[in-house]
């Protein structure tokens, strides 16, 4: 079967936002309001923000507004993900702070646990594997660069396991896999959406007030705290928390520092019991290749596999719009690629086909700062990260709020910020360069033209 007519009948919606558990939307705020602390926000970011303010003072009274439905954009529609990593993978922390990578690294497990923790403490149903990730080789250059990456994390005392060609297709059998290393403790798979909704749920058992279909428009100082205006009303708060992510920040000096590309996925009709025994992976582990423009892969709860990434689009200005959701032709090259690296699954059919935007920066990890002396905190720029490291991004704004001197905040990467990216057209045409050029280095064995290697100099990201 051709592999374009296998997305004959894929539905232009993100599969884990159609499941029957997805709960009723609140009422949108009509009139004007006051709280301790207001987050704006509901995806993961201000809902880990809202729920971890309650449980450090439950008499806190919080506020969290969102503009469409809790957990309707990233939180929503991700690979579902959730990496212990707060550096954007090792190599890029070992690059921009190595003299506390190891306290990165520590936090960042610290921080995975704590969301497990958190799931379980609260009831979350929503599917929590801990199976880890296998980044695969396809390409002789990318298995000696995974070698080194083994070698280099055992100095820091983690553990990730090798496996050759062989070892690799008894975990999961495609003919396209050389070898891999696998994180067998510091990645989770999750179902996105029910994460998010089980944290609406906790957060409303916990007496935080969450207004939907509330879209903050505007940010200002009033009196000693701060007012922000909605389509219907203000909330007056003492303290606000921004959890907007890819979307136009509060804070127009925030702007510059983010892009947003977009990034898509197709998934799969249920496998029989033939078909997954045809490629294997009982492990039920994520995977991801080890490109440039990468891919990454999961089975479901319900043994479907979802198949995203490689392209990373960026569209002129910067606009995050629905109509970038779909783009037909990198769903046909998703699906092209799908059945080059799993032959042997001819036939299967793909039931949704989505995209959505990263909120992108140029160091390819959160960046965390204040306004307003101290009575507004934001948390941005993860970067495809975000399942995970919105935890630890929450941590940081409230400690920042609370004007604490923490484990977190006297860390470099929290008080430094990335390089911001240059104004139209020379941020379009800078994107387009770098794509063009890690396309041309995943097919000339991994060397990096003049353009890529300026960049590392420049402390730039652009090296996944």
């Amino acid at each position: 079967m051709d592999s374009a007519r296998a997305l004959s009948d894929a539905q232009p919606t993100p599969f884990w936002l159609e499941d029957p558990g997805r709960p009723q939307a609140l009422p949108a705020l009509v009139g004007d309001t006051r709280c301790d602390l207001l987050v704006v926000g509901g995806g993961y970011s201000g809902l880990w923000t809202a729920l971890i303010a309650k449980e450090r003072d439950p008499s806190l009274d919080v506020v969290l507004v969102e503009g469409h439905e809790v957990g309707w954009a990233a939180s929503g529609r991700n690979g579902g993900f959730c990496a212990a990593s707060l550096t954007h993978g090792f190599g890029n922390g070992l690059q921009r702070w190595p003299g506390e990578l190891a306290e990165l690294e520590r936090q960042g497990a610290a921080n995975l646990q704590a969301i497990e923790d958190a799931v379980k403490r609260y009831g979350i149903d929503c599917e929590w594997e801990r199976t880890g990730e296998i980044d695969v080789a396809t390409q002789p250059h990318q298995l000696a660069e995974l070698h080194e990456v083994a070698e280099a994390v055992a100095e820091f005392g983690l553990d990730l396991t090798v496996l050759d060609a062989d070892e690799l297709r008894r975990e999961v059998d495609s003919p396209t896999f050389l070898g891999g290393i696998w994180d067998k403790d510091g990645v989770a798979m999750v179902h996105p959406a029910k994460l998010a909704w089980g944290l609406k749920a906790a957060c409303l058992a916990q007496g935080v007030r969450i207004f939907e279909h509330t879209r903050a428009t505007d940010l200002a100082e009033q009196g000693s705290g701060m007012a922000v205006r909605t389509p219907y009303g203000r909330v007056f708060a003492r303290r606000v928390a921004l959890g907007t992510n890819v979307f136009p920040s509060l804070l127009k000096r925030v702007r510059p520092y983010l892009a947003p590309v977009y990034d898509y996925a197709l998934m799969t009709e249920p496998l029989n019991a033939e078909q997954l025994a045809s490629i294997g992976w009982s492990g039920r582990q994520g995977l991801g290749d080890s490109a440039n423009q990468f891919h990454y892969f999961r089975l479901s709860g319900d043994n479907r596999i979802l198949w995203g990434g490689y392209d990373a689009i960026y569209n002129f200005g910067g606009k995050v719009r629905a109509e970038y959701d779909q783009r037909p032709e990198t769903f046909r090259t998703l699906a092209r690629h799908f059945f080059e690296t799993f032959p042997q699954l001819e036939g299967v059919r793909f039931t949704n086909a989505w995209g959505g935007a990263i909120d992108t920066c140029t160091r390819f990890s959160a960046f965390f700062d204040t306004a307003y002396r101290g009575k507004v905190a934001y948390a941005a720029g993860f970067t495809g990260l975000g399942v995970g490291a919105t935890r630890y991004g929450a941590e940081v704004m409230l400690d920042l709020l609370a004007g604490e001197l923490t484990e977190r905040t006297s860390l470099e990467m929290v008080r430094s910020k990335p390089l911001p990216f240059p104004p139209e057209p020379v941020r379009w045409a800078g994107i387009e360069i770098t794509k063009w050029s890690l396309d041309r280095a995943d097919h000339n064995g991994g060397r990096r033209n003049l353009w890529l290697r300026t960049l590392d100099r420049l402390g730039l990201g652009f090296d996944s």
